[in-house]
């Protein structure tokens, strides 16, 4: 028989199992089985006061002798431990039941990981298993609807879309600024989302309050969502294989007008300006002004006539010879050259359905996990190809993840997780803008069926534009090839103390390769050719992190952890623009060598960043009521000015579990309820330009300076200018923030939720500042400003039915942001009143950029349209320079109208009028 001693599995003789069946004992023989009826391998069957035990083997089966009438305690990781008698009984079936809530207490919180029920900050868990029947096809789907989340839509093919927690914290938005910083796996993620598959994700946790994101102070001031990535479970091998197919449609867009509406929209663009005021009648009509005034109904269609012969209609203009009036009435909409001839022949191109198709989108994924002993293992790789609703938008994807932990020592672990992704990146678009203006009665290809260059003939200034004849000149081949890698060592010491390292090397490659034909007919073979780029990123980060975690008289939990951080981000990038090339560019993209000097252009850019940090973070818990956590940490990034490199984010939060106080007495209703308080300071240093804070030198407009060189004659030289002023205080962006929550549940936690108040203030704003002209530069990068975020989070999760035929859950969220400028420049004005004096000052407002105190950093300001000018109202019209038809404009601020002669108002519109419309 076996038995466990010490976490180590020790046969016992058969000498002595009957020994001890002589004494009294019976053999129990069973099978442990999950909910499913899949066997549980490697459960342990112990029986409770002794070091009797056994462990499943790979059918799930048992054998354990025991004393008569005894117990036995079954368990396994990830399900609830059972307590079964074995009284009377010699055959067990035993059914393991998930354990959701104690899958659901741990949460990641940053260089560990925390039980939920201790946090004292706003972290919120999604687990995409939760939503795997919707098929999210990026990691975006899977966050969106997350309560204090949000989350944009991308419509391409690749899909996706921009990220925000708690609102936009401030006004400069280049590099990615006001996004969440992404860690993977316990390390920061320099990637995308796309290169991370669905399907890999274990678990994903979103700390939203500045207690909670302190720890990562560096890029935290927008929040932080650590993904957690699938492991093996113990037991034989899992392999995973799953297919996914589905379509992709426009949305219900505005469509492009039909034949009919076409020539409908044609003769109303020519009739407008035949309005006027019918002098007999009063009313606002058409054919009232100018040549028109004698021919009613020169515009409108032939059967549609009204109060005027046919004949006399075709006398207006000098037709051909037996020319038909639908001809006749074409030309006076402008109808010449082939679109003529295809009108009166009834041929049509619906350039809509040419533009826009019904995309198939495909994904494939393979898996193959399991744990042993010492040994945790994930393999999977996954192949998406994805076509958009544009018949030019085409996404590629390949995404293989290999992720192993090994315990080598009962003190030592090691592992490594590599995730490798090669995916295609833009594609050769459609002009959407001039495609669908196209004409109706225009040619998409010729009668021999080769796609035409211009839909409208020669005829015509402007001749439209046909996306399947550019498409023939271009080639275009762009993507990125990335490799990230996470290695982490383990070792666990004495007295509950672990010492980890991670170290994180990414390696990204770009390639961009770009070429247009100079055989497109009536091009300029000097602006076209070959653009190749090529673009190579190594990151690396590593920390050092000392954890002790201790409970002291059963009542003291402490937890103490102590991290060491270092970082450095590499570019490079070459760029060729090979243009004119001779004697042919028969080869593509493939010849950039023979392009002319002159036409032609060559870049580089290069970047080097480096960041380090100190942490210190103390989690202090008392009796499960009481819960206190407090953290530091000390940033420093060579991107800012010499003067202020460091910046130090402090951190703390408190808890109350009001529902485990002894004087609580309704916990038969409410199961659990706890009273949250955070307050902590987070940084940003998302540039995007890592030199921003020096000064720089570049060749302008390429302008040259004459100089005498040694043998007396001038020779004109190139000069470099400077660009941009330096400013060596240039300083993080910080973010102070307050944070208030209860979390509850009821009915034992079948209900469960929580209600948050937060306010935040971001301060310091990265920001361009006027500057004088005499300084020889328009503007200098800076701390200026202040934005404000505060709002209310409320998220409800139900279990309304779980049993072994069906489970139903529920979950609602609800978030309300309102975000305010509250400085920009610290420039003042004047406030006056209808007379011109003084009555005040106020902070400057940002006009150029939309940027106005006391408002959203997104508000729209613009005239108010209050409707239509209708017929009936010309004379009112008039007044404000406007005819029926025309959109009406509030007239907000009239101090500025023109009062005329006979006491009438002559609206004026300038910046006076605008009003704020919403964020």
């Amino acid at each position: 028989m076996y038995k466990v001693e010490d976490r180590q599995i020790i046969l016992s003789k058969k000498e002595f199992a009957i020994h001890e069946s002589l004494q009294g004992n019976k053999k129990v023989a069973g099978v442990i089985v999950d909910e499913l009826g899949d066997p549980v391998i490697g459960a342990t069957i112990t029986v409770p006061g002794t070091t009797n035990g056994v462990i499943s083997d790979m059918n799930g089966e048992f054998t354990i002798e025991v004393p008569q009438n005894a117990e036995i305690q079954v368990s396994y990781i990830g399900y609830t431990t059972q307590t079964v008698s074995t009284a009377n009984k010699t055959s067990l079936h035993i059914v393991m039941k998930e354990d959701t809530q104690s899958l659901d207490e741990v949460v990641v919180i940053g260089y560990g990981t925390m039980r939920k029920k201790d946090l004292t900050g706003s972290v919120i868990q999604i687990r995409p298993e939760n939503i795997a029947n919707e098929n999210p096809k990026t990691v975006q789907d899977i966050l969106r609807g997350t309560p204090g989340l949000q989350v944009g839509y991308d419509a391409s093919a690749k899909g996706g879309g921009t990220m925000q927690v708690r609102g936009q914290r401030s006004v400069y938005t280049e590099g990615s600024h006001n996004n969440p910083l992404l860690i993977l796996d316990g390390m920061m993620f320099y990637g995308e989302l796309s290169e991370i598959n669905p399907d890999d994700i274990g678990q994903i946790d979103v700390l939203k309050d500045a207690s909670a994101a302190a720890v990562y102070g560096a890029k935290a001031a927008n929040g932080v969502i650590i993904i957690t990535t699938k492991k093996g479970k113990q037991g034989k091998p899992v392999i995973n294989v799953s297919t996914n197919a589905g379509w992709t449609q426009a949305s219900n867009y505005r469509k492009r007008f039909s034949p009919g509406a076409y020539l409908q929209h044609r003769q109303d663009w020519y009739e407008k300006n035949t309005y006027g005021v019918n002098k007999e009648t009063g009313a606002y009509e058409a054919y009232q002004t100018g040549v028109y005034a004698n021919q009613p109904g020169y515009y409108t269609r032939p059967e549609q006539l009204s109060g005027v012969s046919l004949d006399a209609w075709r006398g207006y203009t000098t037709n051909e010879s037996g020319e038909s009036d639908l001809s006749i009435w074409a030309k006076r909409l402008g109808f010449q050259g082939n679109a003529l001839a295809n009108l009166l022949a009834g041929r049509t191109v619906d350039w809509g359905d040419i533009t826009y198709r019904t995309g198939f989108n495909q994904d494939y994924n393979a898996s193959i996990s399991g744990a042993g002993e010492k040994v945790n293992y994930y393999f999977s790789m996954g192949y998406l190809k994805n076509q958009g609703a544009l018949v030019s938008d085409e996404y590629t994807s390949m995404r293989a993840n290999m992720k192993i932990d090994a315990n080598v020592t009962k003190w030592l672990q090691v592992g490594a997780n590599v995730n490798f992704q090669d995916r295609s990146d833009g594609s050769l678009d459609v002009d959407l803008d001039y495609q669908l203006r196209n004409s109706p009665y225009a040619d998409y290809k010729d009668e021999e069926g080769n796609f035409v260059q211009y839909p409208l003939s020669s005829e015509y200034s402007q001749r439209g534009y046909n996306y399947e004849f550019q498409r023939q000149y271009l080639e275009l081949e762009k993507g990125y090839t990335t490799l990230n890698s996470i290695l982490t060592a383990k070792v666990t010491l004495p007295f509950g103390i672990t010492y980890s390292f991670n170290a994180s090397p990414r390696y990204q490659f770009f390639y961009d390769r770009y070429f247009t034909s100079a055989d497109l007919p009536g091009s300029d073979p000097a602006t076209r050719g070959v653009n190749r780029e090529q673009a190579k990123r190594f990151d690396w980060s590593l920390n050092n992190t000392i954890n002790w975690d201790y409970t002291f008289a059963q009542k003291h939990h402490v937890v103490l952890t102590l991290v060491q951080e270092a970082e450095e981000r590499q570019y490079w990038k070459d760029r060729i623009e090979a243009r004119n090339i001779l004697p042919s560019d028969a080869l593509g993209f493939h010849n950039t060598q023979n392009g002319t000097k002159e036409n032609s252009s060559y870049s580089t850019e290069d970047t080097r960043e480096t960041a380090d940090a100190l942490l210190a973070r103390l989690f202090y818990s008392y009796d499960n009521r009481y819960m206190l956590t407090g953290s530091v940490r000390r940033d420093g990034y060579s991107a800012f000015g010499s003067s202020n490199p460091h910046a130090t984010f402090p951190s703390i939060g408190v808890a109350w579990a009001f529902t485990n106080e002894d004087f609580f007495k309704w916990d038969h209703i409410m199961s659990s309820g706890k009273l949250r308080a955070s307050y902590g300071k987070n940084g940003n240093r998302s540039l995007d330009n890592p030199y921003l804070a020096l000064a720089n030198l570049y060749a302008g407009v390429g302008r040259t300076q004459g100089y005498i060189n040694p043998s007396g004659e001038m020779e004109q030289y190139r000069y470099l200018m400077v660009q941009r002023m330096a400013n060596p205080n240039l300083q993080w962006e910080k973010t102070s923030s307050w944070n208030f929550a209860l979390d509850f549940g009821f009915l034992d936690d079948r209900i469960t939720g929580s209600i948050e108040y937060y306010n935040m203030n971001t301060h310091d704003m990265i920001m361009n500042q006027r500057l004088p002209e005499f300084t020889g530069f328009s503007n200098i990068t800076t701390n200026l400003g202040e934005v404000n975020n505060r709002g209310i989070e409320l998220s409800l999760s139900t279990v309304n039915i779980n049993n072994k035929t069906l489970q139903w859950n529920t979950t609602f969220g609800f978030s309300y942001n309102k975000n305010e400028i509250k400085h920009l420049y610290y420039e003042y004005e004047d406030v006056l009143d209808a007379e011109g004096n003084v009555i005040g000052r106020k902070e400057s407002d940002d006009i150029t950029n939309g940027w106005f105190i006391g408002q959203p950093i997104s508000t729209i300001w613009n005239y108010r349209v209050t409707g239509i000018w209708q017929k009936g109202e010309a004379e009112e019209a008039a007044r404000h320079g406007q005819v029926p038809g025309d959109p009406k404009v509030a007239n907000s601020y009239t101090a500025d109208d023109v009062i005329n002669a006979n006491g009438t108002r002559t609206p004026v519109y300038n910046d006076n009028d605008k009003e704020f419309l919403g964020p």
